[in-house]
C-alpha cells in the first residue's frame, strides 16, 4: 500500500510504500518543516506587532504637546460660553419681570424675589404666570441670581457674581448684571 504525502510549505509530493524507514523520514521532514514555519510566524509577528520604548515615548511626548496646546484654548472658550449663558439668562429674567409688571402693575418685592415669576405669590390677584417655562435657573456656576428691587442701577437689578460667587473680579469671576 502506498501513502501520498503532500508538503504544503515545500510544494513537494512524496509517495511512500509501507516501509517503516521511509515513513519515519517523511514524518521527520514534515515535523521539522512545521516547526520552522511556526518559529518564523511567531518571531515575525513579534517584530510587526511590538513597539519599542522609544516609539512609545515619542508618541507620549506628541500627545503631551497637543494637550498642552489645545487644553488652554478649549477651557478659555468654555469660560467665555458660561459668561454668555449668564448674560442670556439675566436678559430672560429681565423680560419675565417686565411681563410680570405689565400684568400685576409692579415688580415683585425683594421678599417675593424671582420665585414669583414661576409660582403665584400669595396676595397677588392679577398674576397670570408662570412667566418662566421652568423654575428660576441658577447661574452657570451653580449660584442663585440676586434680585434687588428697587435696584441701584434701575428699577430692579439682577446680578450673578460670576464663577467665584463673590462681588467683583475679572474674566469669569466678574459680576454679570442686567444693566
Amino acid at each position: 500500500m502506498f501513502h501520498l504525502i503532500y508538503m504544503f510549505n515545500r510544494a513537494t509530493i512524496f509517495l511512500f510504500d509501507n516501509s517503516h524507514a521511509l515513513r519515519s523520514v517523511a514524518h521527520k521532514y514534515m515535523f521539522r518543516s512545521i516547526q520552522e514555519r511556526n518559529y518564523k510566524t511567531r518571531h515575525s509577528a513579534k517584530k510587526i506587532l511590538g513597539f519599542t520604548l522609544l516609539e512609545l515615548l515619542v508618541v507620549m511626548v506628541i500627545i503631551g504637546l497637543l494637550a498642552g496646546y489645545v487644553a488652554p484654548n478649549y477651557f478659555g472658550v468654555v469660560g467665555k460660553s458660561e459668561v454668555k449663558a449668564a448674560k442670556v439668562q439675566a436678559d430672560a429674567l429681565q423680560k419675565a419681570l417686565i411681563a410680570y409688571r405689565l400684568d400685576v402693575g409692579h415688580f415683585p418685592s425683594n421678599e417675593l424675589g424671582l420665585g414669583s415669576l414661576y409660582t403665584k405669590p400669595v396676595g397677588v390677584a392679577k398674576w397670570r404666570g408662570p412667566y418662566l417655562a421652568k423654575s428660576v435657573p441658577l447661574d452657570p456656576w451653580g449660584h442663585a441670581y440676586i434680585y434687588r428691587q428697587p435696584g441701584q442701577h434701575g428699577e430692579f437689578d439682577i446680578i450673578s457674581y460670576g464663577r467665584d460667587g463673590r462681588p467683583g473680579g475679572e474674566d469669569e469671576d466678574a459680576d454679570i448684571s442686567n444693566w
